[in-house]
């Protein structure tokens, strides 16, 4: 099966991490990707080190960039300029993440760019938007505090904290691919070209579902519970005879499950607990219950028992222990990226899976300017 985006060329003026992963996602979907980087310095997470890969590029640089083209091009440089309008007029997608207005300070506005090239589909990637947040810098941390997750996440007797990882980033990135898709298909209905605007914030925002509904249609405020989930008991992590086990119990049914299981059927008729707003308003009483029952086992034996009845649980894995568990269920996580000089990348493999699968070759991240030679070459050529 040919890639879906076989001859999409993507002009990628972003960096760091929510642009660079929207283009790594369209690259895994076969899109030609040309990452533009400054000259000496690259992406700003080429700097973001230690640790390094084999290659000398920073992991965090690696996690966003496999499958594309790396050309160094000074945008204030006049001959440098008019190569990246050259690379504009034969892509089908730009995409960048300046400050807000200084790309079309720079002379690639989407004004001036649409007008010239109409076909052409302008994805834009900000913190806060082209409003009154154009002026704010944006990064996912301040996202994250500012938009209401930091406020819901961690316990609840500490300090707001940030998830373990760029998620603001993450959510944007994607939310991007979805608007250039979409931009694409509409293009070949209507033969035009469109802006796709995303920012931190509003990704943020949309992501939170439950929580931000919360607040908007009940007018609750919610607020950090730890593991706890503010709706469903028990939905948590409980200490077991070694180690914490984490556990979803969605429906009442799956607690009847669980309590058979724990050897304590009895919690399933207390009137505490029987149904799962009683469990949730009684949720420390039960929690003592469940632990006293789980301190006779371990963690792994209770995750497989649960399991096997229906009710979803496992370990708290480290990164490497989630990776090797997702090895041991048939999933092949990772992927072995190479470059042309045979050097390879190990990379997460894109969560997106096809049948019959496509044909697809990922390249590792690029040195910075490794296709200097090859890629002004073809800029420059007569057309």
């Amino acid at each position: 099966m040919s890639a879906p985006l076989d001859g999409v060329i993507i002009a990628d003026f972003s960096r760091v991490l929510a642009g660079p992963l929207a283009t790594m996602t369209l690259a895994d979907l076969g899109a030609r990707v040309i990452k533009v980087e400054r000259p000496g310095a690259g992406d700003d997470t080429r700097a973001w080190g230690p640790p390094y890969a084999a290659s000398g590029n920073t992991t965090y640089f690696e996690a966003a960039n496999r499958g594309k083209e790396s050309v160094t091009l000074d945008l204030t440089d006049a001959s440098d300029a008019a190569r990246a309008h050259e690379l504009i007029r034969r892509s089908d997608v730009v995409i960048e993440n300046f400050r807000p207005g200084q790309f079309a300070r720079l002379g690639f506005g989407w004004e001036a760019l649409s007008a010239q090239h109409p076909r052409l589909v302008y994805a834009s990637v900000s913190g806060f938007g082209l409003a009154e947040g154009a002026a704010l810098p944006g990064y996912d941390f301040v996202a994250q505090a500012v938009g209401g997750l930091m406020h819901i996440t961690g316990d609840a007797h500490r300090d707001a904290t940030k998830a373990g990882v760029a998620l603001v980033d993450v959510l944007a990135g994607k939310d991007a691919v979805i608007g250039i898709l979409a931009a694409l298909r509409r293009r070949e209905h209507t033969g035009r070209g469109s802006r796709v605007d995303v920012n931190l914030l509003s990704s943020l925002q949309a992501a939170l579902v439950n929580q931000v509904s919360a607040n908007l249609g009940a007018g609750v405020e919610p607020r950090r519970l730890g593991n706890r989930h503010p709706s469903i008991a028990p939905y948590e992590t409980l200490r077991c005879a070694d180690a914490p086990i984490a556990v979803a119990c969605g429906n009442d049914a799956q607690f009847v499950k669980m309590t058979a299981e724990l050897g304590v059927p009895g919690l399933a008729t207390d009137p505490r607990f029987a149904r799962n707003p009683d469990r949730v308003a009684h949720r420390d009483e039960l929690v003592v219950a469940l632990e006293s029952a789980l301190a006779h086992d371990i963690a792994d034996n209770w995750a497989d028992r649960l399991n096997r009845v229906g009710v979803a649980a496992g370990v708290v894995n480290s990164i490497g222990e989630g990776i090797a568990f997702a090895e041991r269920l048939g999933l092949e996580p990772v992927w072995e990226a190479r470059g042309q000089d045979g050097r390879h990348s190990r990379q997460v493999r894109s969560p997106v899976q096809w049948e019959p699968g496509l044909s697809v070759t990922t390249a590792a991240p690029p040195l910075l300017g490794e296709h200097d030679q090859a890629v002004r070459a073809w800029l420059d050529e007569v057309t």
